[in-house]
């Protein structure tokens, strides 16, 4: 089944879980010490923040290399709040286990989205 072009970044599935992820984020991190707020707190939910905001960023771009390239980012800002999790998990600020597979899931996807990009220049 073929699917429909995307006419809103909001219709682009990558957006979708990626936004996902930020609400999980902000959920998990509300448990976090009070002396966490302007550290921990705050550099994950901006990572976290930062990949459906490049993908919105990069929907927008005309040229495929300049789509990529946001995508890339929101790739790095995904692995940057990957590790705060695991930064947060290891003091006992809790446990992110549930949220993983859906920052995994959004990272297949922006691959799949980088790859299908790339493809159509090809």
């Amino acid at each position: 089944m073929e699917r429909m072009p995307a006419r809103r970044f909001e219709d682009l599935v990558v957006w979708q879980k990626a936004h996902q992820f930020v609400l999980n984020v902000y959920r998990f991190s509300r448990s976090f010490p009070k002396v966490e707020l302007y550290g921990l707190t705050s550099q994950l939910r901006r990572a976290a923040i930062s990949v459906p905001a490049n993908v919105a960023e990069g929907f927008s771009k005309r040229g495929p290399n300049d789509k990529v390239r946001f995508l890339n980012i929101a790739q790095g800002s995904l692995e940057e709040a990957r590790y705060y999790l695991i930064l947060a998990r290891d003091p006992g600020f809790g446990d992110p286990k549930e949220m993983m597979p859906l920052a995994e899931e959004a990272g297949r996807l922006l691959q799949a989205y980088s790859r299908s990009i790339r493809a159509s220049i090809s």
